[in-house]
């Protein structure tokens, strides 16, 4: 119920703020006076839409975080452990040139860790309880030193904006679609018939599937510049080292909330045409170009 919740709150805050924004813009109907669609407006209205929908979940992030995956914060170590744990990402993200993000530790036995964060200053990091009990010390500032990258890199901002370029697109698009459709083939010539509707909904879902194969590419991407940022901030080693823990590792079926998948250091394997839709690359591959890397 609270994700649904979280959920419905999150749609309604898109539609308000961008409603506003509209408003200002003086942005009026997607039609223009001969009834014909108004191709600066839509696309306006959908730019609005599409971005605004991409960057409130982006502010949402770490709360989101948070709530999903259990995560507490250190705000005071309790023990030896948290007290290393902190001291290592302070001085990694020295290094890094960002200011110290929040640390956390989220109740999950499988190897994980993510980073999320609206902006590079006012990040989290995250790592599960079963890695920080069950890896050495050099995987463990390696894979906190891999989410201190992404933070670094920007990678959790510049996901957002190709999100919501391709939301923009994919809004756009279908509504074109939709209004061919609808005018020329089932010959309605007045407003938006049920046609119009309807064929928007299905080229909007089959347009969403082709532009996620693309926010994946851009994910897979950067999980081998976060991989270099942590053998360069731990160690070479200690990340290959991780990495091929995970692997053996890798049979576990994967328990990080699927809205936080895209943002942990391991994720779940797949095959064939769903590789496709893989947020990171297969463990394999990350080892061997770690191991080719010059670093």
């Amino acid at each position: 119920m609270f994700r649904i919740g979280l959920f419905l709150l999150t749609n309604i805050a898109i539609i308000l703020v961008a409603s506003i924004v509209l408003s200002i813009l003086g942005v009026g109907s997607m039609l223009d006076e001969s009834g014909g669609l108004n191709l600066v407006n839509l696309l306006i209205i959908c730019f609005v839409f599409g971005m605004m929908g991409s960057f409130i979940s982006l502010l949402l992030s770490k709360s989101i975080a948070k709530w999903t995956t259990g995560t507490k914060i250190i705000d005071s170590p309790r023990n030896n452990t948290e007290r290393w744990l902190m001291d290592e990402v302070r001085d990694m993200s020295m290094r890094a040139g960002i200011d110290m993000p929040e640390v956390g530790i989220f109740p999950m036995q499988q190897a994980n860790a993510f980073a999320t964060g609206w902006n590079r200053n006012k990040a989290l990091v995250a790592i599960s309880e079963g890695m920080l009990q069950r890896y050495d010390k050099d995987e463990i500032r390696a894979v906190m030193g891999h989410e201190i990258g992404h933070v670094a890199n920007g990678d959790m901002i510049t996901l957002a904006l190709i999100q919501g370029v391709l939301n923009t697109f994919v809004m756009f698009f279908a509504r074109i679609i939709g209004f061919v459709v609808d005018r020329v083939i089932l010959k309605n010539d007045r407003g938006f018939g049920i046609g119009y509707y309807v064929v928007t909904i299905v080229a909007q879902i089959v347009l969403a599937i082709l532009a996620s194969m693309i926010v994946m590419w851009f994910s897979r991407k950067r999980e081998f510049r976060a991989d270099i940022a942590g053998a360069q901030l731990g160690s070479k080693q200690g990340m290959i080292n991780a990495l091929a823990r995970l692997q053996r590792e890798s049979g576990v079926p994967d328990q990080m909330p699927e809205s936080m998948q895209a943002f942990g250091i391991n994720s779940g394997k797949r095959s064939g045409l769903k590789s496709l839709f893989m947020s990171h690359p297969p463990l394999d591959v990350r080892i061997k170009a770690l191991q080719e890397a010059t670093i």
